[in-house]
């Protein structure tokens, strides 16, 4: 049971951080960029406040923000904690396009148990989490998802703007159907919405890009593992040489029974 949140509290941040996005549009005007080379915006940065100001008016749980973990502000957290990319997909917002997104994760005991995702170019809002269904509202209506059952090759989403030649490679082992190049966590939901059936991440992702996406497909029936097949789990890392709240390397599938296939678990991948 998620009882150390309000779950309604956490889409109604992640409404907040849409709206602040909504309010200054997408563009490339106040970028910046961190120390990484990666860029920043003022969306970012507002979206990150409106989100945090409203729930640390109504709960103590610690939350892990972007860009508060970019400003060296790194909270202690215990078994429940708040993780939030304000804005993921910042390459997609400042060229205009429309797969970027305002994420908001509950992690309890290292796995996510509630997470929603918002999209603010479309209004889209997906939820889902331990306690209840994945969903997706979309045009004033609620549906319900799940991932779907795999046909005989795999139709792969990866990401567009980040995609390292290590994944490149693995997809080249994959018996492949169809592949499509989306930003953002909106991979995640539509592996949790049947548009796909598998996406691998062999490069440096961190928790807060993740996790809301993951709830929402582990509440689709789908699962985020680690190469050797364990699901993802979320916390300090604490290995060496090794970024706290990095991810280490993953593939998320809409069926787990995917990973049972040849060639998907790489049983000695980091």
């Amino acid at each position: 049971m998620t009882a150390s949140v309000d779950t309604g509290l956490l889409v109604a941040a992640v409404r907040a951080g849409m709206a602040a996005i909504v309010e200054r549009g997408p563009g490339p005007a106040g970028v910046d960029y961190k120390d990484d080379a990666s860029p920043v915006t003022e969306a970012d940065r507002a979206a990150e406040h409106a989100i945090t100001a409203l729930i640390e008016a109504a709960c103590s749980v610690p939350i892990l923000a972007e860009e508060r973990f970019s400003a060296g502000e790194i909270p202690a957290v215990g078994r429940a904690f708040l993780l939030v990319d304000p804005l993921d997909g910042t390459k997609s917002y400042i060229a205009g396009k429309p797969d970027y997104t305002v994420n908001v994760a509950l992690i309890e005991d290292g796995m996510p148990v509630f997470g929603c995702v918002g999209v603010p170019a479309t209004g889209e809002l997906y939820c889902g989490g331990r306690d209840r269904s994945a969903t997706v509202e979309r045009d004033g209506v609620l549906l319900t998802l799940r991932g779907r059952r795999p046909g005989p090759r795999l139709d792969v989403v990866a990401s567009r703007d980040h995609l390292s030649d290590a994944t490149r490679h693995y997809i080249a082992g994959l018996d492949l159907g169809q592949r499509r190049s989306v930003g953002s966590s909106l991979k995640f939901c539509l592996l949790a919405e049947g548009g796909a059936d598998i996406y691998p991440c062999l490069g440096r992702t961190m928790q807060w890009d993740t996790a809301a996406g993951d709830a929402v497909l582990r509440a689709a029936g789908g699962l985020t593992a680690r190469l050797d097949g364990s699901p993802l789990r979320y916390g300090r890392t604490g290995r060496p040489d090794e970024d706290i709240f990095a991810n280490p390397h993953f593939i998320a599938v809409a069926d787990p029974q995917v990973l049972a296939r040849p060639g998907v678990i790489l049983r000695t991948g980091s």
